[in-house]
C-alpha cells in the first residue's frame, strides 16, 4: 500500500478475531487484518465490505503479508494479537517487531500467562516499543458487540489504546450497572460505562483476566453444584429446575451464567428428544486458566479454597470411566434416601428450593471474597495499585460472570477502597448472616444425602475459617516446631518474634530463635 489508512490492526482470524475486528468496525475504525492463511482474510474482507458497518466510516483492510499489513497502520501503530497463547504468540511477536518503529504498541488479547506478560512487556520496551497485555472476556457473542476489557501495561499504552478500548467495550447502565443489551451489526450500542478499564502495568491485566477465570470455575461448578441437590434430592426434572433458575434470575442471582442455565435446562436434545443435559456426557473439559488461578494462590499464600475445588471438581467428572466402576462398589445415601432427608431438614420442598438458592448466593459471595482476596495478595507482590471497584465495574457487562451483584461488589469498594475482604463490607456481611442458616442446612442435608457439593462447602468452610478468631493452627505450628524446629511465636509477645522448645531436652526450655 502507499498510504496507510487502517487506526488499528489486528492479526488471527479464528471466530475471536473475525468478531473483534467486526466490532471495531461497526464503531468507526479502519481495522487491518491479517492471518497466516491469506485465502481465510481474503474471505473474511469479502464478506464484509464498508457498507455493512453503518455510517461511522469504518472498514476491514486485509494485507496478504505481514510487512504490507504494518505498512497499512497509522502511526503510532495498534496491532491486536489474538493466537494461541504462547509460542505462537511469541513467534507473531517476533515477526513483527524488526518492522516496527519506537512508539508502536503490540496488544496480545489471548489468554495468556501474566508471567509471559511481564517478560515480553519488559522485552519490548527495551526495544522501544509499547506492550499492553488484555485481558479479553465475553465470549465471541462479547468479542462481536462488547467484550470486557482488562488491559495491563504502561500507562502512556493504554493512553493509546483507550479511545478503541472504550468504544468497543461492553457498556452498562450507569445508576443500576445493568448490560445495556441489543447490539446489531452496523449498529453498536452507544452511551453508558464502557467495561474497559486501565488495570496497572505489565502482567496486571492477564492476572486480573485469569482470576475472573478462576471465579467463573466456582461460579459454573455451584451452579452445577445446585442443580445437582435440586434434580438428586428434591427429585425434579430438568425443565423445572430451569423453571427455578429462571426464577433465581429475576432476584439477587441474576447473572448470564444463572440465564444460560435456565435455557439449557429447558432445552431438549434434537436427536432423541431426551433434555439435552442429560445426554451430555458428564466429563467437563477446561483450558487451564482455573489451574493457573489456583496455582497462583499457592504460590502466593492466598486462601482460595473454592476456585481450587472448582478445578478439582472437573478432574474428578473426568475419570468417568472409573467413577461409574467405583458406584458398583462404594456405599451411601442415594436416591432412595432423599425424600426423607428432604422432610427432616426442609419440610417442604419450597423450603428446599429456597435454602438452595440461598446458600447459592451465600457461596458465590465467598467465592468472589476470595478473587478479590488473590488479586489484592498479588498487587502487594508486584506492587500493581489495582482498583477493585473499577475492576468490579468493568465485570458488570461483557464478561461471562456479568451478574446483577457485582453492582453491589462495586458500591463495596466505593464505600471503602482499602477493604480487606468483601466479608467485611456492612451489605454482603448482612446477606451472609441471613442466609447463614439455610446455606448449613443445605450443606449438611447434601452431606446426609451423599450429594458432593464441593465449592458449596468449600466456600462455607471458608467463611468459618476467617471469621475464626482462633484456629487450631496453634496445635499445627507446635507439631512443626517438635518435629522440625520451624519454631513458633506467642500470642503473649510481639510478632515477628520466634521461639522454640529444645524438645529432646529433659527440661525442655523455651529458646528465642
Amino acid at each position: 500500500m502507499s498510504e496507510a489508512t487502517a487506526d488499528v490492526g489486528l492479526i488471527g482470524l479464528a471466530v475471536m478475531g473475525q468478531n473483534l475486528a467486526l466490532n471495531m468496525a461497526d464503531h468507526g475504525f479502519k481495522v487491518a487484518v491479517y492471518n497466516r492463511t491469506t485465502s481465510k482474510m481474503d474471505a473474511f474482507v469479502g464478506e464484509n465490505p464498508e457498507g455493512v458497518f453503518g455510517d461511522l466510516g469504518g472498514g476491514l483492510v486485509g494485507e496478504p503479508t505481514l510487512e504490507g499489513f504494518v505498512k497499512a497502520i497509522k502511526r503510532p501503530r495498534r496491532i491486536v494479537i489474538l493466537v494461541k497463547a504462547g509460542g505462537p504468540t511469541d513467534k507473531v511477536i517476533e515477526g513483527l517487531v524488526p518492522l516496527l518503529e519506537p512508539g508502536d504498541c503490540i496488544i496480545d488479547g489471548g489468554n495468556a500467562h501474566w508471567d509471559d506478560t511481564i517478560r515480553r512487556e519488559k522485552a519490548l520496551t527495551e526495544k522501544g516499543l509499547l506492550f499492553v497485555g488484555s485481558g479479553v472476556s465475553g465470549g465471541e457473542e462479547g468479542a462481536r458487540f462488547g467484550p470486557s476489557l482488562m488491559p495491563g501495561g504502561k500507562k502512556e499504552s493504554w493512553a493509546l489504546i483507550e479511545p478503541i478500548f472504550t468504544a468497543i467495550a461492553a457498556k452498562v447502565d450507569a445508576k443500576t450497572g445493568k448490560p445495556i443489551e441489543g447490539g446489531q451489526p452496523g449498529k453498536p450500542i452507544t452511551g453508558g460505562e464502557p467495561c474497559a478499564t486501565y488495570i496497572g502495568p505489565d502482567g496486571a491485566g492477564h492476572f486480573v483476566k485469569m482470576v475472573h477465570n478462576g471465579i467463573e470455575y466456582a461460579d459454573m461448578q455451584m451452579i452445577c453444584e445446585a442443580f445437582h441437590l435440586l434434580r438428586g434430592m428434591g427429585g425434579m426434572s430438568p425443565e423445572e429446575c430451569g423453571d427455578i433458575f429462571t426464577k433465581w434470575n429475576a432476584g439477587d442471582l441474576d447473572s448470564f451464567l444463572i440465564e444460560i442455565t435456565a435455557d439449557i435446562l429447558k432445552f431438549n436434545d434434537p436427536r432423541t428428544g431426551k433434555p439435552f443435559v442429560d445426554v451430555v456426557m458428564d466429563a467437563a473439559g477446561q483450558k487451564g486458566t482455573g489451574k493457573w488461578t489456583s496455582v497462583a494462590a499457592l504460590d502466593y499464600g492466598a486462601p482460595t479454597p473454592t476456585i481450587a475445588e472448582a478445578v478439582f471438581a472437573r478432574f474428578m467428572s473426568a475419570i468417568k470411566e472409573e467413577r461409574v466402576a467405583a458406584s458398583k462398589t462404594l456405599s451411601g445415601p442415594g436416591m432412595d434416601d432423599a425424600p426423607a432427608i428432604l422432610e427432616k431438614f426442609f419440610g417442604s420442598k419450597q423450603a428446599f428450593v429456597d435454602a438452595v438458592g440461598s446458600a447459592l448466593y451465600c457461596a458465590k459471595v465467598c467465592s468472589y471474597a476470595q478473587g478479590f482476596q488473590l488479586m489484592a495478595t498479588a498487587a502487594k507482590e508486584h506492587d500493581w495499585d489495582l482498583d477493585f471497584g473499577a475492576i468490579a465495574a468493568i465485570f458488570r457487562g461483557g464478561c461471562i460472570i456479568r451478574a446483577r451483584f457485582l453492582q453491589k461488589i462495586t458500591d463495596a469498594y466505593a464505600r471503602d477502597p482499602k477493604l480487606a475482604n468483601l466479608l467485611l463490607d456492612p451489605y454482603f456481611a448482612g446477606e451472609i448472616t441471613k442466609g447463614s442458616e439455610a446455606w448449613r442446612t443445605t450443606v449438611a442435608a447434601a452431606s446426609m444425602g451423599g450429594v458432593p457439593i464441593p465449592a458449596f462447602a468449600s466456600a462455607l468452610s471458608y467463611y468459618d475459617g476467617y471469621r475464626h478468631a482462633v484456629l487450631p493452627a496453634k496445635l499445627l505450628q507446635a507439631q512443626r516446631d517438635y518435629f522440625g524446629a520451624h519454631t513458633y511465636e506467642r500470642i503473649d509477645d510481639a510478632r515477628g518474634k520466634f521461639f522454640h522448645i529444645d524438645w529432646l531436652h529433659p527440661k525442655r526450655p523455651e529458646i528465642e530463635a
